[in-house]
Parts: structure tokens; sequence; C-alpha cells
């Protein structure tokens, strides 16, 4: 890969009928699943749920009950597309009723903490977290759970029966894996480091059928996105709170996304090709420490960072 001042102008700007048309069906799978995004130029995602406050009189609440509870998705990510989002309905002894919803992790601690006050019975409420903690932080990989209660600490009962076992628990994670299908991380050429004329491999290339989706591994902003003759279609993106540049290269067709743009963590990016120097498809990642791509920051050996995501993927 070379430098910024030797990039040429993006070769096509506009994504083929049939890349778009993949990108958007293969977009709402990913949704479905995770925090994935239904296309690049979507509306932004919903905000997160306001913290509230606790009650300034003596916080009041009947003996709750959580008569419905559902979680979406299963499975989040930071900066994601689709934040985690509770929708419940409680029953009650009385008519309002003071309450805190807390999304704990695998430990019992509470990570944030929502306050609702003069609830109803039987009216259902969302709260949707942005995966940050109490102190503004991001909150770390793991399994989480919602749980209801009233201000004064009585955990709302499950229902002993129900049509519909209530559902609080979901996965979170900082980074997503950025390929939706089938690969495998090549040989000895693939790998960080190894030769090239006249320089060495920046990333790692990870093997995979020309059409399989990438999507961003983190959010952010899109730094670059365009055309060169090594790299072919590709995208650099800021991530979201974290020091690291990511590059993704060799795509089928040019990005739908624009220099500028902002990006969710597991919005679906591009397609697998081999465009520019490749000689079969797959996709090449780099990830840059700071100040970043081409900005004083160093390529560092994206295959390990890959490996753990590929786990939990």
């Amino acid at each position: 890969m070379v430098g910024k001042t030797t990039r040429p102008w993006l070769a096509g700007t506009y994504f083929t009928i049939a890349a778009m048309a993949l990108l958007l069906s293969l977009a709402t799978t990913a949704a479905a699943g995770t925090g994935g995004a239904p296309t690049a130029a979507g509306s932004p995602p919903p905000a997160a749920s306001p913290s509230g406050t606790p009650s300034s009189d003596s916080p009041s609440a009947g003996a709750l009950r959580l008569v419905s509870a559902k979680t979406t998705p299963r499975k989040s990510f930071y900066y994601g597309y689709r934040y985690p989002k509770l929708s419940f309905t409680i029953a009650s002894s009385q008519a309002q009723n003071d309450i805190r919803i807390d999304v704990v992790d695998a430990a019992g601690a509470s990570v944030r903490t929502f306050f609702r006050n003069d609830v109803a019975p039987e009216t259902e409420t969302a709260i949707r977290w942005d995966g940050t903690t109490n102190d503004g932080r991001a909150a770390p990989n793991g399994r989480y759970t919602f749980q209801v209660s009233s201000q004064a600490g009585a955990v709302a009962a499950r229902p002993a029966t129900s049509s519909e076992a209530p559902s609080l628990g979901f996965d979170f994670y900082a980074y997503a894996f950025p390929l939706l299908g089938a690969h495998d991380y090549g040989g000895a050429g693939a790998v960080f480091g190894a030769g090239r004329a006249g320089h060495t491999h920046q990333g790692h290339d990870v093997m995979a059928e020309c059409g399989v989706p990438v999507i961003a591994a983190r959010g952010g902003r899109v730094q670059y996105s365009g055309y060169h003759s090594a790299a072919g279609n590709y995208v650099v993106i800021d991530g979201k709170g974290t020091s690291l540049d990511f590059m993704y290269a060799h795509f089928a067709e040019p990005s739908p996304l624009k220099t500028g743009d902002a990006v969710r963590t597991a919005q679906p990016i591009g397609i697998v090709g081999d465009t520019g120097s490749a000689t079969a498809c797959h996709l090449h990642f780099e990830i840059w420490t700071s100040p970043g791509w081409y900005e004083g920051g160093s390529p560092i050996d994206p295959l390990p960072y890959l490996q753990r995501w590929d786990r939990y993927s």
C-alpha cells in the first residue's frame, strides 16, 4: 500500500445493481442477528435511552412481576447500528411504580442503570443501551442481562408460567469479525510481514469467495474510500473510541461508503473481490496504530485480533 499522496481518484462511483442488491439482502441478515446497518446511506440508528433520575420523593413500587420481556438483538457491538434493546411490561399491586433497569454483567455487577418513575402496569416500556458504563466508558466484552427492579431494590419476579419466557440476556462485543461467510487465513504469503515486491505485507489476507460481504470490524468515520492499483477498491475507517485505524482492500466493487461517512460496527461496507494486485478472492485487512493510517502510525499484525473476533462471531 502506498501513501495518500499517490492515491488516484475513485474508479467508478457507483455499485452495480447486482452488487448493491447483494449488500442490501446480506445487510438485512446481519441486522437481524447483530448490530449491522441496513445500508451505508441508511438513516442513523435510534438514540440510546436517557438514564433518567431516581424519584425525588421516597421511591414507591408495588410487588413487581414481569409480564413480558424481550431483548433484541441477541448479539450487539459497541457503536453498532442496533443497540441492545429491552422491551418489557410489568404487573404491580399499585398503579404507579418507580423502577430501575440495570445492565448486569456476568459477575452480577451493574454496569449501567436507568431510572423510570411512575410506570403503570400493563404498559410496555423500552430501554436502549449504547454500550457505555455509568462512568461513560465502553463496556468490556461479555454476557450481559437486563434486570428490572423497584428503586428500593426489590427485583421484579419472573412469572411462574408464561406463553413466552422472558428474554433478558445478550452478548456484547467491542469488535466484529469483518467477514460474513466461510473463510480461512491463507498460507505463508498471507501473513503480516510476508515479502512483497519492494515492500513487506502490511496486513493479513483472509481468503473467502468473491461476493462474501465485508462488515466494519469497528465503526467510526470513513477516512478514505477509493481505488488504488495495488489495493483495488478499498476503505479506511478511523475507529470510534479507539486509537486504531482499519483498512479493507480488494473489494469486488467500489464501496457505497464515501470519505467522511459515519459507519457503525458490523455495518456492511463492501464485498470480497480480487481487484488491484490480488491474484485470488480475499479480504486484505490492516490495523494501524495512532495517530493513524499514513498519518504517522504504524501497521501491526492483525491476525491475533482477527482470530479473537472470529471465535465469538
